[in-house]
């Protein structure tokens, strides 16, 4: 099996960089695009903190949903970032799914519903959707990582291979 990250050693010890960066960017957007935070100011700072900590909650709720009955589930947190590990083998539409759905459900869906809304309501859907395109800037750059691997690729504990029959993978904890 491969390294997800690929065997560039330059691109998987530089991979975090280009996901601040993702943040740095989304974090900046709405004043890049002379919106600014004006959206913010129709919430009281406590409002805020408590959608933050439920955006967090339900983006990785779906992950959850995803890979449930797969296999194990850990939680894995380093300083202020948290991911969700599995021993599943996932196949690559599921691992595209795992990586995608809060992205689909969290910034795309309330991005749609801002379209045809107005006032707090609006608002209240912009501030979700920008929260999670924050959370999610890893699953964003993974989920594009996942799109360009070949489709009888499967995926296992940070690792990939492409389907041979039989299909086997080894599991060992040496990968």
């Amino acid at each position: 099996m491969d390294p997800f990250y690929s065997k560039n050693n330059w691109f998987r010890k530089n991979y975090m960089k280009f996901v601040y960066l993702l943040m740095l960017a989304i974090f900046l957007a709405p004043n890049l695009l002379g919106e600014g935070f004006s959206f913010i100011s129709t919430f009281t700072l406590l409002t805020l903190l408590l959608i933050i900590v439920a955006v967090f909650i339900v983006h990785e709720f779906l992950h959850v949903l995803v890979i449930h009955n797969k296999g194990d589930i850990s939680l894995t947190v380093k300083g202020i970032f948290f991911w969700i590990n599995t021993n599943a083998i996932l196949s690559k539409k599921r691992f595209w799914i795992f990586m995608s759905l809060p992205i689909i459900v969290l910034s795309v869906l309330p991005g749609i519903i801002s379209c045809y809304s107005s006032g707090s309501i609006k608002s209240l859907m912009l501030f979700i959707g920008w929260v999670n395109l924050i959370i999610s800037s890893s699953d964003i750059v993974n989920s594009f990582l996942i799109l360009i691997k070949p489709n009888k690729t499967v995926f296992w504990r940070g690792y990939y291979q492409v389907k041979q029959y039989p299909y086997i993978i080894r599991h060992t904890d040496n990968h």
